[in-house]
């Protein structure tokens, strides 16, 4: 594109940045009711202010010297609004948003698979059990290539339009072109979309005999709901601690994560309480209905712990309920509405803080920009913090305002919520080859082509107990890394066996046994977890 171009370009979109800025700030001055000839200067608050956006969209759409597609124009005049507010206050175009709430509702109206992309082409990794592919004969490690039709392998797929092909409305058909797995035929399977319940819930299961282990992925609709079944089940098999997994948990809606708190608290605690400029504060209190106020607690957290997340880590280590384990969590301390704008696109406003009950606010600093912001975990890592004891430098925390919790402790805000007891990032065994290996997808492969089809297993007991890569089958894996242009030295190719061996008996003890094989596979070797035991103790 012509320089001249970009630049007549960059002036329309600011244009209707102004504009679009008018409608959003316009209620907050008095409207003006000045009439203006045609073609006169338009003020850019009050009455007219939308019929003024869409004037200015349409003349650059029906006058303007090079094509412009206007909802391209009029999304990146929002968005530049919304980088100058916070890093969380985002648009969201219709698909965006639609999954969004669809994630957090907990349902859509799909097919009920999981996939990854490997080599440009869709593997099925798993299917939801009873789910409308299951019941078409659809298996993991079976590969898509078509879908009505469109191609969805080669170069240049993108996950958005797969999903957008995938999911519809309840009772449509889709048809998929396959290739089964361990087959090299071409079958075509027609599937018919139903509802897909989606649980908050990734596992609920014993560690040990006094010992319940949940782990929650977000904070939805249904999240109370199943975590109070999960909790049942368990304490009728004789749990009396719980460690509660919070960690790689982005975060969800305030509500259902005070909902999870208050299974903790006693009644009239308070968890959590939130308060802007234009919102007073508002408390949130435990009530007496909690499943879990009396046995002991361990929550566990890491740099990927958000925002809803940090409310119930927060509330726990405040009122001194339970030991928090791992790692300094993401410090997303702001609370967002969303306004949507009738054609399906959305705005998810930042509108006040959240604070935990002793008034730390864990907002980590956004002054240096959203770029800046967004790269401070990697700051995490090449600082050492991630992989030593935790010591933070003292710019993280406000050392000036100091808070306790209901024991004494002193506590500090403004950097997310420090744990109680440090685990560092196992940086030995997950080298740039195990990295390299799963980008490439050579793990999925190797799993569905060698793995699966011999490895039959007779129960879970003896999987858990005799299951091991041979040296012959990792060898295998290196090969397929060299042939994919990964190269490793002998001592990180040794280094990297245990973690490649647990991934590879995870993903098929799941193939095999489920969700839950998968998740005590891999906690069998988690050093939080291990860390976790030993407190409960």
């Amino acid at each position: 594109m012509r320089s001249s171009t970009v630049k007549n370009l960059t002036i329309a979109s600011f244009y209707a940045l102004a504009l679009i800025l008018g409608m959003i700030l316009g209620p907050k001055f008095s409207k003006e009711n000045n009439s203006t000839k045609n073609g006169s200067f338009m003020p850019f608050f009050g009455e007219g202010r939308v019929d003024k956006i869409d004037r200015v969209l349409k003349i650059i759409q029906d006058k303007y010297v090079d094509p412009v597609k206007t909802d391209s124009l009029q999304k990146l005049a929002i968005s530049e609004i919304l980088k100058r507010l916070d890093p969380h206050s985002t648009y969201l175009a219709p698909s965006e948003s639609n999954y969004l709430n669809q994630d957090l509702e907990g349902s859509f109206y799909g097919i009920g698979i999981e996939y990854h992309l490997v080599n440009d082409t869709v593997l099925v990794t798993g299917v939801t059990i009873g789910g409308p592919a299951q019941q078409a004969g659809i298996k993991a490690g079976d590969r898509i290539v078509k879908i009505d039709n469109r191609p969805v392998s080669g170069k240049g797929i993108e996950e958005g339009s797969f999903i957008d092909l995938v999911r519809g409305r309840a009772g449509t058909r889709v048809n998929l072109l396959t290739v089964p797995v361990n087959t090299r035929t071409l079958k075509t399977v027609s599937v018919k979309r139903d509802k897909i319940i989606i649980s908050s819930i990734d596992v609920a299961y014993m560690l040990n005999k006094q010992t319940g282990y949940i782990r929650i992925s977000r904070f939805g609709t249904n999240t109370d709901k199943d975590f109070t079944g999960a909790l049942s089940r368990l304490q009728k098999h004789g749990m009396h601690s719980l460690v509660l997994d919070l960690r790689k948990n982005g975060g969800g809606y305030l509500n259902a994560a005070t909902a999870i708190a208050d299974q903790f608290l006693p009644d009239k605690k308070l968890i959590v309480y939130t308060k802007g400029s234009h919102e007073p504060r508002t408390d949130y209190f435990a009530t007496s209905s909690g499943f879990f106020e009396k046995g002991k607690l361990v929550v566990l957290i890491d740099e990927n712990t958000a925002s809803a997340s940090e409310i119930v880590a927060g509330a726990v280590q405040d009122l001194d309920r339970g030991i928090i384990i791992g790692r300094r969590s993401y410090g997303k301390g702001l609370v967002q509405e969303q306004f949507n704008f009738g054609d399906g696109s959305s705005m998810n406003l930042t509108v006040a803080r959240y604070y935990t009950p002793s008034g730390r606010s864990i907002q980590k600093p956004y002054k240096k920009g959203n770029s800046a912001y967004y790269h401070e975990l990697n700051e995490r890592y090449l600082s050492g913090e991630l992989k030593s004891n935790g010591h933070v430098n003292d710019t993280v925390f406000d050392k000036n305002k100091a808070y306790k919790t209901s024991g004494g402790r002193l506590m500090y805000a403004g950097g997310g919520i420090m744990p109680d007891i440090y685990v560092p990032i196992d940086t030995t065994a997950y080298t740039d080859f195990y990295y390299e290996l799963n980008e490439k997808g050579i793990l999925d492969e190797f799993l569905f082509k060698d793995l699966v089809k011999g490895n039959v297993q007779s129960s879970p007991e003896k999987f858990i107990e005799s299951f091991n890569l041979n040296a012959k089958q990792y060898d295998k894996i290196v090969s397929l890394a060299s042939a994919e242009g990964i190269k490793a030295d002998p001592e990180t190719i040794e280094i990297t066996k245990a973690v490649i061996n647990t991934e590879l008996k995870a993903l098929i003890g799941r193939y095999y046994f489920g969700n839950e094989m998968f998740y005590k596979v891999q906690n069998a070797s988690d050093k939080v977890i291990a860390r976790s035991l030993e407190i409960l103790k």
